[in-house]
């Protein structure tokens, strides 16, 4: 552990409480949440604003949403000048629509060690639009995989592997081996399959096809041109490296358990914990609700591991495939985490900041994070070094706990992490892009023919939104400097 974090844990102790308002400032005071249906996000939202009232002597009440009705349930009323929120919880995607409309978090609550314990992928990257903080990141998400080690690490089952494939059965490195391990234990008969992944319209499906797609067009030589060319924002989603993504991503489906592409992130923890797949990918739900015996037939018995890279990568500058010298990794920060903001239609806004600093506190986000089902995975330097609070409650084992967290942060520390989308419009962006992968999934029209419709569709909307304004919050969102 280096010096930097080591002045942020002492111990299993838990570090300070990120800064809050005096009680006596928010006595009386009401504010209104917007949050996801609960367990996941919304769980935690109630629970808080219960412990936030005790504490504040104000009033929250928390009004949740299916996830397919928030952007507009947000989004309307801020367009309109209303106020029907003071406190927001969304996708970090969706912030290029809704900044004009985000108060920025006050100095107040940006400094401190609480501040410097979050992970600066989040902290400095998905918190931020246009040079100005205006969320808090509640939820750490990055997409990582997960398997059964009774199976993986079965002596009869590594020797038929190595017979079939001639190399040792291990956690994959690569996605063709990820292939290999989903067809050897894809067994109908036994009920048992290799994998499941989010196949259906509306169910976080596009994430886990960007997953697929970052380990051949996240180009470590080209940043941020993994969705868009960074030059002149055009589509870059029909290229030869995300039809590889895509026909990776249907042949997941082929190995998965019937019914498969009806199903969503939820379906596939079910999956999991229940033992009809060996392994799967998603984000750390999996993870902890794979190790509570509570809720899980594999507990004891479970694995993770970064997700699979590729040492062949498609150049979209020389239209070419370039082989690495080495397997790249591009974990992939799908969704980028749940974030919480205040709008600046709130008449009550540094209420509203300190229920969000309380939500994402260090006490409260790290019993969040060890709770199976919150929907909260780690994005703070003490979830991941305070290895007694994930086996305090009895659900990981010792070498669990060390592996899910040495993956999760080892992900999102990776070299060449790529982050999801963020672009006004993501909204008109993601819904063409659903429509064309559910038809390639069903058989209906070819993997091109998909990503060709998509990318004409992209292009129109790029043009239909403003070409320089996209243009320029697209590289803003990567990183980039502007043009």
């Amino acid at each position: 552990m280096n010096a930097f974090r080591m002045a942020l844990v002492s111990g299993a102790a838990v570090i300070a409480m990120q800064p809050s308002l005096q009680a006596a400032e928010c006595e009386g005071v009401e504010i209104t949440i917007g949050s996801f249906n609960p367990p996941f996000i919304g769980g935690p939202a109630i629970a808080h604003a219960k412990t936030w009232e005790e504490k504040s002597g104000g009033s929250a009440t928390v009004v949740t949403f299916p996830f397919g009705e928030l952007y507009t349930k947000y989004m309307t009323p801020m367009a309109t000048g209303q106020h029907a929120f003071d406190v927001i919880q969304y996708a970090p995607a969706w912030q290029g629509d809704f900044a004009p409309f985000l108060s920025e978090m006050s100095e107040e609550f940006r400094q401190g060690q609480a501040w410097e314990d979050i992970a600066p992928v989040y902290r400095d990257r998905l918190m931020v639009w246009d040079g100005k903080v205006v969320a808090q990141t509640i939820d750490g998400d990055v997409h990582t995989g997960t398997y059964r080690r009774d199976l993986f690490e079965n002596p009869d089952e590594q020797a038929a592997f190595r017979e079939k494939y001639g190399y040792d059965l291990a956690p994959p490195e690569t996605w063709d081996q990820y292939y290999d391990i989903a067809e050897f234990f894809t067994r109908p008969d036994e009920q048992l399959w290799g994998t499941a992944e989010a196949f259906v319209r509306g169910g976080q499906q596009f994430w886990f096809f960007f997953s697929h797609a970052a380990a051949y067009v996240n180009h470590p030589d080209n940043p941020g041109s993994m969705f868009f060319d960074p030059d002149t924002m055009d589509a870059q989603v029909a290229n030869a490296g995300w039809l590889k993504g895509l026909e990776d991503y249907i042949r997941s489906s082929k190995h998965a358990p019937p019914g498969a592409l009806g199903w969503n992130s939820g379906d596939i923890r079910t999956a999991f914990a229940g033992g009809q797949v060996a392994m799967n990918f998603d984000w750390g739900d999996t993870g902890t609700i794979g190790v509570d015996p509570e809720q899980s037939k594999v507990a004891g018995n479970v694995g993770f591991f970064i997700l699979p890279g590729s040492k062949s990568m498609f150049n979209y500058r020389t239209g070419e495939w370039d082989e690495m010298d080495e397997i790249v990794h591009s974990p992939f920060m799908a969704y980028g985490g749940w974030v919480s903001s205040v709008p600046t239609s709130s008449p009550v806004q540094d209420c509203a900041w300190d229920y969000v600093a309380w939500y994402a506190s260090p006490e409260n986000s790290m019993a969040d994070s060890t709770t199976g089902g919150t929907g909260v995975n780690p994005y703070r330097f003490s979830h991941f070094e305070n290895i007694d609070a994930w086996l305090a409650g009895g659900t990981f084992t010792e070498v669990e706990a060390r592996n899910y967290l040495d993956v999760q942060l080892a992900s999102i520390e990776a070299p060449n992490v790529a982050l999801d989308m963020r672009l006004p419009g993501y909204f008109q962006y993601t819904e063409v892009l659903e429509i064309e992968l559910s038809k390639a999934l069903a058989g209906e029209v070819e993997p091109q023919a998909a990503l060709d419709a998509i990318a004409a569709e992209w292009n129109r909307l790029t043009d239909e939104f403003g070409r320089d304004a996209q243009l320029a919050a697209y590289r803003s969102s990567m990183g980039l400097a502007p043009e």
